[in-house]
C-alpha cells in the first residue's frame, strides 16, 4: 500500500535536499566539537554553524547581530527560556487564545511564581480580535506572547498589527513561529518583533531536534539564563558568559542537527517560497471544496476554521493545516482507518492546543487534522477526500 503523509504541521517529510547527506558527512567524517578544539577541523564547523546564524538573521530580517541568534533542542525549549528568563515575579502577559501548550504550559507554570496572564479572544475561526487586547492592558504588562500559524486550523494571526499594539504600549513582543518560519516571509524589524522562536524540523525542512531563538541585544542583559554550564570560553571563571551567543548556549550543541539545518537553509528558493506557498494553497482550496461538495450541512465531515486560501504570500491568512470534525463517527477511529485501510497518516486528537480546541468548539473531542507540504499532490489529496467519504458513509 502507498503511504500517504498529511501530518505536515507536525514535521516535513520529506526534508529538504541535501539534509540527510550534510548529517551523514558530519557524523561519518570528522564529527568534532566546537569552542573546545584549536585545530582546523573544528575551525571549519564552527564556520559552518556561523554561517547558519546569518541565513537565519537574514530569513526572520534580524536587525541585530547573528550572534543573538540561539540553538536550542526545538520551539518549545526556546519559548521556556525567553519566557522564563525575561518574566518576573508580578509581571503581567498577554496571549492569544489560540495557543499551542509550548506557551500556556510555561505561563500556567509561572502563574505559580506570581507571573499573570490573560487571554486575547479569538473568533470561532481563529482569528485573533486584537481590538479587545487594550482592555486587557494593565501597568504591569511586560509582554504579548502568541503563535504566527495556528496547529490546529492554519489560521495566521496579524502580526503586523500585534507588533504595532505592543510597541504603541512599550511592551515585548514574542513570537512562536512553529508552523511559519520558512513558509511565510517574517520582518522582525518591521513587526517590531523583540524575540523569536523557531523550530528546525517543519517549515524549515531540516531534521528533529534543532530549533532556536532570536533576541534583541536590549533585552540580553535583562534575561536570566535557564541553563548554565561550560561553554568552551571564559574557562577561568564559575560564571555565567554575560556575551552571546555563549550566555545562552551551554555545554555541546546539537551539531548535526545545526549542520543539517544550514544545508536546508542554503537550498535554493526553498525558503518562504511563492510556488511552494502557491502549490500548498492549492492542494488546501482543493481538499476543502470536496469535503463541502461531499458533505454541504456537514453532517459526517465538517471543516473548522478558515475555508479561504489566498495564494500569494503578501495575502496569506492561512497556512496548509486543515481540521476537520465527524460529529457522527469516532474520530480515533476514522483517523486509525485513514492510515490502516487507505496508507493515509494524519493526526488526530487535540494536538496539544486545548485552548485553541476550545476557541474552535471543539474541545474536549478534538478534530482529525490534515497539513500539506510542497511535496504533496492533488492526486493525494482526491484519495484522501474518497477515503473520508467512504469512512463517512459507513457509519
Amino acid at each position: 500500500m502507498k503511504k500517504i503523509y498529511l501530518d505536515q504541521a507536525s514535521t516535513s517529510c520529506p526534508k529538504a535536499p541535501g539534509v540527510a547527506d550534510a548529517v551523514f558527512h558530519y557524523l561519518s567524517g570528522h564529527a568534532v566539537n566546537i569552542n573546545r578544539g584549536s585545530y582546523d577541523t573544528a575551525f571549519s564547523v564552527e564556520e559552518q554553524i556561523f554561517d547558519t546564524r546569518e541565513q537565519l538573521k537574514q530569513l526572520f530580517h534580524f536587525p541585530d547581530k547573528s550572534r543573538n541568534v540561539i540553538f536550542t533542542a526545538n520551539v518549545t525549549a526556546s519559548l521556556n527560556i525567553l519566557l522564563k528568563g525575561l518574566l518576573r515575579p508580578g509581571d503581567h502577559v498577554l496571549v492569544s487564545s489560540m495557543e499551542h501548550n509550548a506557551v500556556m504550559r510555561p505561563l500556567v507554570q509561572l502563574e505559580k511564581t506570581g507571573i499573570s496572564f490573560d487571554r486575547i479572544p479569538c473568533d470561532s475561526a481563529g482569528n485573533m480580535l486584537l481590538e479587545q487586547a487594550e482592555n486587557l492592558l494593565r501597568p504591569e504588562t511586560r509582554l504579548l506572547v502568541c503563535l504566527h500559524g495556528s496547529n490546529v486550523c492554519g489560521t495566521v494571526m496579524p502580526i503586523k498589527a500585534i507588533g504595532e499594539f505592543c510597541h504603541k504600549h512599550g511592551i515585548l513582543f514574542v513570537l512562536d513561529t512553529a508552523q511559519t518560519a520558512g513558509v511565510l516571509p517574517i520582518d522582525m524589524e518591521a513587526c517590531h518583533i523583540d524575540a523569536l522562536a523557531f523550530t528546525g524540523h517543519k517549515g524549515l525542512r531540516g531534521p528533529q531536534g534543532i530549533g532556536g531563538f532570536l533576541i534583541r541585544e536590549a533585552l540580553v542583559s535583562d534575561m536570566v539564563p535557564l541553563l548554565s554550564g561550560g561553554t568552551g570560553s571564559i574557562s577561568h571563571t564559575e560564571e555565567i558568559p554575560d556575551f552571546m551567543p555563549d550566555r545562552f548556549e551551554p555545554g555541546t550543541p546539537n551539531i548535526p542537527g545545526i549542520l543539517g539545518l544550514h544545508a536546508a537553509l542554503s537550498c535554493p528558493g526553498l525558503m518562504c517560497s511563492q510556488e511552494n506557498f502557491r502549490h500548498e494553497m492549492k492542494l488546501t482550496e482543493h481538499f476543502i471544496r470536496g469535503i463541502r461538495s461531499m458533505d454541504p450541512l456537514g453532517k459526517h465531515l465538517r471543516i473548522i476554521g478558515r475555508t479561504d486560501c489566498p495564494d500569494t504570500l503578501e495575502a496569506a491568512v492561512r497556512c496548509a493545516v486543515v481540521s476537520v470534525l465527524t460529529p457522527e463517527i469516532d474520530m480515533a477511529d476514522a483517523a486509525f482507518q485513514m492510515d490502516n485501510t487507505y496508507g493515509i497518516m494524519t493526526r488526530v486528537g487535540l494536538h496539544c492546543a486545548p485552548s485553541a480546541h476550545k476557541t474552535l468548539g471543539t474541545y474536549p473531542q478534538g478534530t482529525i487534522r490534515f497539513s500539506f507540504g510542497p511535496e504533496n499532490t492533488i492526486e493525494e489529496i482526491n484519495t484522501t477526500l474518497k477515503a473520508l467519504e467512504e469512512i463517512a458513509g459507513s457509519c
